[in-house]
């Protein structure tokens, strides 16, 4: 069952066609983030990572700007699937690629932010490089792999929760994002000042029906919709009333423990080739040391 697992889980890493980053390279260079970070910890997971990286979409497109800006200038529309797992190669290589490596493709990503901008629908400008919309990008995406691994794989501490914004903050920097929220009240309060600007739209019930309708790997497939579900039940209660998304769209009271179960037992299963792994070897540790972790308590 594990191996199976293991495999599955691991096509959720890979992008067909896509780049290929060794994550072994340079040998003993450090990653942005130290290898004993909350950071590790968390984007580790496929599981929770699958579901935390749809929460901070609907996040995104909840802003008018960024709605704009993702739609027209992506492909989410044509591969929504591949869009959001080359994010999270973005994501993997930030948290656990080479130092150098990262900073080369996060300096890639900002060349190409430059190159975006537009009117949305409303008539309001906007440019990919902007700060502000940069910062809730930014945000967004911690709080959404954060909740997800808080909420399905184990509760986190205040002090963790803190840990984990104030690690992804020297990144985002690099990244443009000045005002990225540092800790978990930064995050509220960026939450709280950004709610009367987010607005429903249609582009996000849309969203919802291309992920409903791409296939994910193997047995992780049958709990496709459920981790949908469990994705915007993560959205903050005050985003889903703004974007329409009511009790339908929640998860089931009986998923809830089938999806902690796979996210739990994704956290434990070392899964060889996968970025956590490989980050491992090029520092000299075995592959399956991050994910080596005290039996977790029933639930």
């Amino acid at each position: 069952m594990k191996p199976r697992f293991a495999d599955a889980a691991k096509t959720l890493f890979e992008i067909k066609g896509g780049p290929r980053v060794d994550f072994r390279q340079p040998p003993g260079e450090p990653a942005l983030a130290a290898a004993d970070s909350v950071s590790w910890r968390v984007f580790k997971n496929p599981v929770s990572l699958f579901v935390g990286g749809i929460t901070a979409v609907l996040l995104e497109l909840a802003e008018p700007r960024v709605r704009t800006g993702v739609w027209e200038h992506s492909t989410f529309r044509a591969d929504p699937l591949g869009r959001l797992k080359r994010t999270g190669l973005a994501a993997m290589v930030t948290v656990y690629g080479a130092r150098s490596v990262a900073e080369a493709m996060i300096a890639g990503v900002g060349r190409q932010h430059a190159r975006v901008a537009g009117t949305t629908p409303g008539g309001e400008a906007y440019r990919a490089d902007d700060v502000a919309l940069l910062d809730w990008v930014q945000a967004t995406a911690s709080f959404g792999f954060l909740s997800a691994y808080h909420a399905l794989v184990e509760p986190l501490s205040q002090t963790d929760r803190d840990h984990f914004y104030a690690e992804a903050a020297p990144a985002a920097r690099l990244y443009g994002a000045l005002g990225a929220p540092a800790s978990e009240a930064e995050w509220r309060a960026q939450l709280a000042a950004m709610l009367p600007r987010l607005e429903r739209s249609e582009i996000v019930l849309e969203f919802l029906d291309l992920m409903r309708g791409v296939r994910i790997a193997g047995p992780l497939s049958r709990l496709q919709h459920p981790l949908i579900r469990a994705a915007v039940g993560l959205v903050p209660e005050d985003v889903r009333a703004v974007l329409g998304l009511g009790p339908e769209w929640l998860p089931r009271p009986l998923e809830r423990p089938v999806i902690r179960a796979a996210a739990r037992l994704a956290d434990r299963v070392p899964i060889p080739g996968a970025p956590p792994y490989e980050a491992c070897e090029r520092l000299g540790l075995p592959g399956a040391w991050v994910y080596r972790r005290a039996p977790l308590a029933p639930t």
